[in-house]
């Protein structure tokens, strides 16, 4: 049962790692330090995409699953409603190359938007 609860753990932790990678770009327009934490993980899930990887969350939450003997018919509402959004039906490379260009240029953007603010205001 632990084991259980550890990898509906790791599935929550994935799923907010990823809308950080989405959305992280607009918490920097509003703190601009957060940038430091937000630019690693947004390369990081754009790479995952776009390279075909699988991310290390995914495998120790499998491990976890399995060590736990598995979600039998109960399953849980993270297995329920975030599994899904995670690991789509019909997950194709086309798809994920979307997913990763879609991360790059939505922060590209935001950060342009970012950096075009920051000279302005510095004078230049």
């Amino acid at each position: 049962m632990r084991y259980l609860l550890l990898a509906d753990l790791v599935l929550l932790v994935h799923a907010c790692f990823v809308l950080f990678v989405l959305a992280g770009g607009l918490a920097v327009l509003r703190w601009r330090r957060m940038a430091w934490l937000h630019l690693p993980a947004a390369l990081w899930g754009a790479a995952i995409e776009l390279g075909g990887w699988i991310c290390p969350l995914t495998y120790l939450e499998n491990h976890l699953r399995r060590l736990g003997g598995g979600a039998g018919y109960n399953v849980t509402f993270i297995e329920r409603y975030l599994e899904p959004f995670l690991y789509p039906l019909g997950l194709t490379r086309h798809t994920q190359l979307v997913f990763g260009l879609t991360v790059l240029l939505v922060n590209l953007a935001i950060y342009a938007r970012l950096w075009s603010h920051r000279r302005t205001s510095s004078g230049e």
